[in-house]
């Protein structure tokens, strides 16, 4: 009989206005001490004006508070040594990561920097961290990572252009708060991009080989809410049930992964993510037919089960209903981020080394990575690889 483990140290707090409880969640993380807050976000949160209540509701309760904006769509381990730098140098005591999987990320390692020095690479692995990080509030502004609930921060390595992965349980968020109404003035190729990240961690999750029965009923659970709202949500981003059920779906997709791994879609994305610098949902969205296609023999009941998840009768109908889904959604094509087939054996090399491909349903070696970038940089039907 199976065994298996299951966490999630962070206290989630969810629902339409949450965020209006950050002051008082800061308050209880510091209690020794006089509160100095680090928000850690990017410009276009700034630009968009979601950091205004936050900031507010701070000088309202008279708690110290300064932005750090810097976070780039794929962060870079220089900038988080830079944030760790102004952290330490305002001698700030708490972090609140306030926008997309990046953003929190971002924050994460800086938490990890500034509470036990050195950089990015020497916590790059599974369970490098020593001990608890900086008291870190996670308050996500996207429907997408679920970086909120996950115990992972993926960072650019600026050297070698590949992305690293801090991997530890320790450098989850202390509360997060899951507000829908954060993401009401993301913009739709945003909110494609973010939402087709959650689908692609919920269904990875589900057929990765080290799933387990609480991460299977959530990964099911966001499957469903994913499929019925990401259309409404990316075509009225005012729908306010959309955003509810992407940023339930997305939460629900990150507490799955996160307690067991995604697959070979991850592992190649994050590879032409490091070498492009291409935003990572979107390309997630761009391969995650072909991997489900290629899949399909080595996980048929799985494919079978999120079939009926979305209502649809065999296997086979579910990789045809991310294709349908998609096709509504005007993805751009993998050339139009410069991918290109002289770069193949190099993103083939780096997504069999990825950690993620040990735990995809089918065996996975540079030449099945080849198979499936030449029928995606083509744009061939993805049951030309089945």
């Amino acid at each position: 009989m199976e065994t298996f483990n299951f966490s999630i140290p962070t206290q989630i707090k969810f629902g339409t206005g949450i965020t209006a409880e950050i002051s008082a969640e800061v308050l209880a993380l510091v209690k020794d001490a006089k509160p100095k807050v680090m928000i850690v976000t990017d410009a276009g949160v700034v630009r968009a004006g979601v950091l205004d209540e936050i900031k507010k509701s701070l000088s309202d309760s008279k708690i110290a508070h300064f932005v750090f904006d810097e976070i780039e769509p794929n962060p870079r381990d220089t900038t988080v040594l830079k944030g760790t730098e102004i952290f330490k140098a305002q001698k700030a005591n708490i972090l609140v990561a306030v926008g997309g999987g990046s953003v929190m990320d971002g924050a994460k390692a800086i938490g990890v920097i500034a509470s036990y020095g050195g950089i990015v690479q020497d916590y790059d692995g599974l369970t490098l961290v020593p001990g608890p990080i900086t008291p870190l509030i996670a308050i996500p502004t996207t429907a997408g990572t679920g970086s909120e609930v996950t115990p992972v921060s993926v960072i650019t390595n600026t050297k070698t252009h590949s992305k690293m992965g801090i991997v530890d349980i320790k450098i989850m968020p202390a509360v997060s708060l899951v507000d829908p109404a954060m993401t009401y003035s993301l913009p739709r190729n945003m909110t494609i991009g973010t939402g087709l990240d959650a689908l692609t961690h919920a269904i990875e999750s589900y057929i990765c080989n080290i799933s387990n029965p609480l991460s299977d009923a959530l990964a099911l659970k966001a499957i469903r809410l994913i499929f019925d709202s990401l259309p409404a949500a990316a075509k009225n981003g005012k729908d306010t049930q959309a955003r509810y059920d992407m940023m339930l779906g997305s939460l629900i997709a990150g507490a799955s992964f996160g307690n067991t791994d995604c697959a070979s879609v991850h592992s190649l994305s994050e590879s032409i993510g490091g070498v492009y610098d291409a935003p990572h949902g979107i390309i997630n969205g761009i391969l995650l037919p072909y991997f489900m296609a290629y899949n399909l023999k080595a996980a048929s009941q799985r494919f079978g089960d999120i079939a009926a998840a979305i209502g649809k009768a065999t296997p086979q109908a579910a990789v045809e209903a991310v294709v349908a889904l998609e096709s509504g959604l005007d993805l751009p094509s993998l050339a139009s981020f410069g991918v290109k087939e002289s770069d193949f054996a190099t993103l083939a090399s780096m997504a069999t080394a990825h950690p993620c491909t040990l735990d995809n349903p089918r065996p996975m070696q540079d030449i099945d990575y080849l198979t499936i970038l030449k029928a995606a940089l083509a744009s061939q039907a993805p049951s030309s690889i089945i």
